[in-house]
């Protein structure tokens, strides 16, 4: 009896379920995906290095355990992403919104993760990262720029963003929560 109750307990939110939500953060070197992460999960600025490999991290928001792994973004490991992608839930690409000359990578990288069977129906978050810097293209550039409008297939945003001062993570990470619930992902009092 006590299980059932359990289950039913979680079933109604009233419980957070054990399930960790896996989260991707994507992007080219140098965007900021290793710092957002430590934002997210520390609160303060960290100094980082080129990230060879991945760092993974729990956070909690919100009541909901994310299981979120940062992948190198550099030419040579790309490729290696997909190793990463089944049983994922979302992810969060970042754009290094100062990084004009490499946009076009970028929406390239982009575009051939939208094309990824095992993440057709992960959400899509993306961070229009370093806003702080008087050089950022806005957020309406960037999706421009990565031509997201044409995505109609999947659920997704982008949020004008900085790892240095945290603007726009709450807000990136509250969509994704509410766009959580909406799949069912988690429970509506996560």
């Amino acid at each position: 009896m006590g299980a059932w109750l359990t289950s039913l307990k979680q079933s109604l939110g009233l419980l957070p379920v054990d399930k960790k939500i896996r989260v991707l953060i994507l992007g080219l070197d140098n965007a900021g995906k290793t710092s957002i992460l430590y934002r997210l999960h520390l609160g303060d600025v960290v100094t980082t290095r080129p990230t060879v490999g991945f760092n993974l991290e729990t956070l909690q928001y919100k009541n909901i355990s994310f299981e979120v792994w940062d992948l190198g973004g550099q030419t040579g490991i790309r490729p290696y992403w997909r190793c990463y992608f089944s049983d994922t839930d979302a992810v969060i690409y970042v754009v290094d919104s100062t990084d004009a000359d490499r946009m076009g990578v970028a929406k390239h990288e982009l575009y051939s993760l939208l094309d990824e069977d095992e993440l057709r129906k992960s959400l899509l978050l993306i961070f229009a990262n370093k806003q702080d810097l008087p050089e950022a293209c806005s957020e309406v550039e960037i999706a421009e720029q990565l031509g997201v409008s044409a995505v109609t297939n999947r659920t997704w945003t982008i949020v004008k963003s900085s790892a240095k001062t945290g603007e726009g993570l709450i807000e990136g990470m509250d969509w994704l929560v509410e766009k959580l619930k909406e799949e069912g992902l988690v429970g509506p009092r996560d």
